[in-house]
């Protein structure tokens, strides 16, 4: 009896070679939208794949007529500003990975030629801190930890889904607090560590320690954030808090965005695809910033899970080594426990001081002005004094001096007579 063929998912097939839930969820979204580009039919997107890959696989030049003819019309899109670049070459990438698995290989080459260029990355801006305090302040219990915990280690948004109380090592240095591991995707092939401020463990410490205040029983399995056992301040209902649910990564960037709502920073009822900065994303942007000024670069991009090439091979530095380095940017990274005696002047108030001495200034000014007027009064009255005074002495020596008689002289005083007279008196007038 002959076996029938083994038969085997496209869709399956193309869902295997994607590591993450995140690029899958993206990857399937935009394969629906091409096969409904192409009037592909079919009751799921299960059924529209298998029919995609049959009618490419008979017919190579109608599946590369049919990719052509959409990359077309999204390149018409993106010079009516409907779109940028890099969303063509996003919305191909799930299109030839499911022809790649499917072992179906058109010109791949002469495809991406008609990708256009873009830039390869956006132009969104890294939160400011006081937006970050406005986000932290509208939102419930769990922002605080939530928030300090990302802008201080940098993880994605997609760690969450991962992330166990027992994932988080505080480290101490003599009696003080001096940072916290964070171990990210625990057990995953993309394990990697980073660290978080000293600020950001109590965040995390008070929340845990108030779950297991009211009932919850903590183990270093227990999830680091988990669903609501109590209402918010949204009016988000509670739920059984002996039974925790792990608080996912996609309800986290759903809380940022109400924070941002409720803050103001993004208007209600406004629709945006693209803001000045991303919701949860920024905050990784915002601690690259910030560790760029501080650490080593290389430092930074281990601390990020990035891949560094040739450079792991040879450069593997000590978890000792990268701590010694993160603590350098410590303070920078903490929005609220800034030691008194380590505290940078903002620029209001360094605004503040400026304007109070420039008052002192003006004061000075004024004032020395007042004694140099008075200065000159009193000077010029002193000069009238000295001048009376010399006059008087002038004319008492005048009185006091004694009378020279020129009558008896039938010709006059002479020279000599009237010189005699300037130094021994004054003249009599004839």
């Amino acid at each position: 009896m002959l076996q029938a063929p083994f038969e085997i998912e496209p869709l399956v097939e193309f869902l295997d070679a994607i590591k993450t839930a995140a690029t899958r969820k993206s990857y399937l979204k935009r394969l629906s939208h091409f096969f409904d580009d192409i009037q592909i039919e079919g009751p799921t997107l299960q059924v529209k794949a298998k029919t995609f890959i049959e009618k490419a696989r008979a017919d190579n030049q109608w599946a590369t007529s049919v990719v052509l003819d959409f990359i077309r019309a999204q390149k018409e899109r993106v010079e009516r500003g409907e779109i940028v670049g890099a969303t063509v070459d996003n919305q191909w990438k799930p299109i030839k990975l499911l022809l790649q698995e499917n072992d179906i290989l058109l010109n791949f080459k002469k495809i991406s030629r008609r990708i256009p260029p873009s830039k390869s990355y956006g132009n969104d801006r890294a939160p400011t801190t006081d937006e970050i305090k406005a986000i932290i302040a509208n939102g419930g219990r769990r922002m605080k930890p939530i928030v300090l915990t990302m802008i201080s280690s940098g993880i994605r948004v997609g760690a969450w889904d991962y992330l166990r109380w027992g994932d988080v090592e505080p480290i101490k240095s003599g009696d003080e607090l001096a940072a916290a591991k964070l171990t990210v995707y625990s057990g995953e092939p993309e394990q990697y560590f980073s660290f978080i401020t000293p600020e950001a463990y109590k965040a995390l410490k008070e929340y845990v320690d108030f779950r297991e205040r009211s009932g919850e029983k903590i183990s270093p399995s227990s999830w680091l954030m988990r669903d609501i056992p109590y209402g918010d301040h949204l009016g988000k209902q509670g739920h059984d808090i002996t039974r925790p649910k792990r608080l996912t990564a996609k309800a986290v960037k759903r809380e940022v965005e109400d924070a941002l709502r409720v803050s103001g920073i993004r208007p209600a009822g406004v629709r945006k695809k693209r803001w000045e900065f991303q919701a949860v994303h920024g905050f990784r942007k915002y601690w690259k910033t910030v560790c760029e000024c501080k650490m080593k670069t290389l430092h930074v991009e281990l601390l990020m899970g990035h891949q560094t090439g040739l450079n792991a091979n040879y450069y593997r530095p000590k978890e000792a080594d990268l701590l010694e380095d993160y603590l350098k940017a410590v303070l920078d990274l903490t929005l609220f426990e800034r030691p008194a005696k380590e505290t940078g002047k903002d620029i209001a108030s360094v605004k503040k001081e400026l304007s109070e001495l420039k008052a002192r200034i003006a004061q000075m000014e004024a004032y020395n002005q007042k004694v140099m007027t008075g200065s000159n009064a009193q000077l010029a009255q002193l000069e009238e004094e000295t001048l009376v005074e010399q006059q008087d002495d002038f004319n008492q020596i005048i009185a006091q001096s004694p009378v020279v008689d020129f009558e008896a002289s039938e010709t006059g005083p002479t020279a000599a007579q009237l010189n005699a007279s300037l130094t021994k008196g004054r003249v009599k007038d004839t």
